[in-house]
């Protein structure tokens, strides 16, 4: 069975238009970039050629990447009832239950995890451990750099 991708509406149709831009704008540019270094003539030794080559090496892999992706997308904001439980595409605000530092995540599907952003996967060990809680549950979270007890303070869906 194939990976599903789990991913938002927003992230389906950015990757939408990356595609599209790279099976039209950026293809066009590689082609003539690949022209152009034919014109200099010996192939076997023209470095501007191998570099093009190896642009539009980069491009066709991107590009089957993302059409893997949206094959295999799920979207997950379907998945969040009005049930004040965090789920996927849900921001969540938590506590740490021995600091009392509170924190804001949305919990995403693996494709849009970005933790510098405070995008955390469902996926990872936070994610694992938020995913079904409700506003004034507490739940530990197994991370590599050591457990921690958390609380969910608030359960919001933005859209």
């Amino acid at each position: 069975m194939a990976k599903e991708y789990k991913i938002t509406s927003l992230r389906l149709q950015d990757l939408e238009k990356e595609l599209n831009y790279l099976k039209t704008t950026r293809e066009r540019e590689i082609a003539a970039m690949i022209a152009e270094a034919r014109s200099y003539g010996d192939l076997s030794e023209n470095s501007e050629y191998d570099a093009a080559k190896n642009e539009q090496a980069k491009l066709y892999g991107r590009i089957a990447e993302i059409e893997d992706i949206l094959s295999h997308a799920v979207i997950i904001e379907d998945e969040n009832e009005a049930t004040g439980r965090v789920g996927l595409g849900c921001v969540v605000v938590v506590e740490d239950v021995k600091t009392g530092k509170q924190s804001t995540y949305r919990i995403t599907g693996s494709q849009e995890a970005n933790p510098m952003e405070g995008k955390l996967s469902d996926d990872s060990p936070f994610g694992r451990a938020a995913v079904g809680k409700s506003i004034g549950d507490t739940f530990m979270v197994n991370a590599p750099a050591g457990s921690y007890e958390m609380k969910v303070i608030n359960v919001t869906r933005e859209g």
